[in-house]
């Protein structure tokens, strides 16, 4: 962005300058005509600075345009460099899944800025547990730890009494279900993106999932209905129904740990009802946790877990936060204010 900026200050200037070029070079040439230079000298000497300064200026304007696009592709190569390079992660050779979910003393950072300091709190079999805070406070992280992204720097995610690290990549992706704020859907038919959740699923299992997520009626509209495919060769759908589709493909998923990292973001207050709705029941017996900064969607979680810079601030349901007045309050009341405010300034 920084970048961006200063390009656009730069070339602005230089555009501004050239583009004003004919503004200095008459009154320069008035001058020098009426300091005794030759009038044919002076008159030929500026046409041809008036013909040959934009081409000159073209080719600098071309080499500063092939320079920015160097910099971005090597900038770009550097960054492929540092995935490739990028240690793998070690599976251990734990199958069975056991419940709940519980974080020890867990630290991580990205580079030397450091995210999470000293976490800890646990997520009970069955329970529906919301991370809520100030934006870079550490929630998305948490997610990502919980569903084995990267690892922690020091302390454990532990599944049960089991470290994460000790089961087996297949075995873990299969128990965990993840449902981000922008979801996408793959350019291959709607069918073939469901079954990504469950590869051999039946079709009474499609046909319950989208029930069950809101997105029948979204299929049901489709001339080829399932087989329709998605994207450059059919149509593309709003970001809620997007979701929608997502979360059926959770539902086919059937999985025990449910992490939902801002999964209303993008949806309209249509499609967030229905999402909402679509949550109520994947939750139900299901090891969920939760983040959102619409706290509306995190009243009615079991537990309430407030993370600030990076730390553990506050833990409780919604009424016992809002009855200690402190970081949990302050929020609510932001957000009330923001659900609230009107055109011109005036609350609801």
């Amino acid at each position: 962005m920084k970048l961006t900026v200063m390009y656009r200050n730069k070339m602005s200037l230089y555009e501004a300058i050239t583009a004003s070029t004919a503004f200095f070079l008459v009154p320069v040439a008035i001058l020098l005509i009426g300091r005794g230079e030759e009038i044919r000298t002076v008159l030929g000497n500026s046409i041809i600075y008036l013909l040959l300064g934009p081409t000159f200026g073209m080719f600098i304007m071309r080499s500063t345009t092939i320079t920015q696009f160097s910099f971005f592709a090597t900038t770009a190569l550097d960054n492929i460099d540092n995935i490739l390079d990028y240690e793998e992660l070690s599976y251990g050779e734990k199958q069975d899944f056991s419940e709940g979910l519980e974080f020890k003393n867990v630290s991580f950072s990205y580079g030397d800025e450091k995210i999470l300091d000293q976490v800890s709190f646990r997520v009970n079999q069955g329970e529906s547990v919301a991370l809520v805070g100030p934006s870079g406070g550490g929630k998305s992280t948490i997610a990502r730890l919980a569903a084995r992204f990267y690892d922690a720097d020091s302390g454990e995610v532990l599944l049960g009494k089991t470290n994460i690290q000790e089961y087996e990549k297949t075995a873990l992706m299969k128990k965990i279900a993840f449902v981000f704020q922008g979801s996408k859907l793959f350019k291959i038919s709607l069918k073939e993106n469901l079954l990504l959740g469950k590869s051999d699923a039946g079709d009474k299992e499609i046909e319950d999932a989208l029930v069950s997520s809101g997105s029948k009626e979204i299929v049901d509209t489709l001339e080829k209905g399932l087989e329709t495919v998605y994207g450059t060769k059919g149509p593309y759908f709003s970001g809620g129904e997007v979701q929608r589709l997502t979360i059926a493909r959770a539902f086919l998923k059937d999985a025990k740990l449910l992490i939902l990292d801002e999964a209303t973001a993008f949806a309209d207050p249509e499609n967030e009802y229905m999402i909402q709705e679509s949550f109520k029941k994947l939750a139900k017996n299901r090891t969920t946790l939760m983040i959102a900064h619409r706290l509306s969607t995190v009243v009615n979680a079991d537990r309430i877990l407030v993370i600030d810079k990076g730390k553990l601030v506050e833990e409780g349901t919604h009424d016992e936060l809002l009855q200690k007045g402190e970081v949990y309050k302050k929020l609510w009341e932001e957000y009330q204010r923001a659900v609230n405010w009107k055109i011109g300034g005036q609350n609801a």
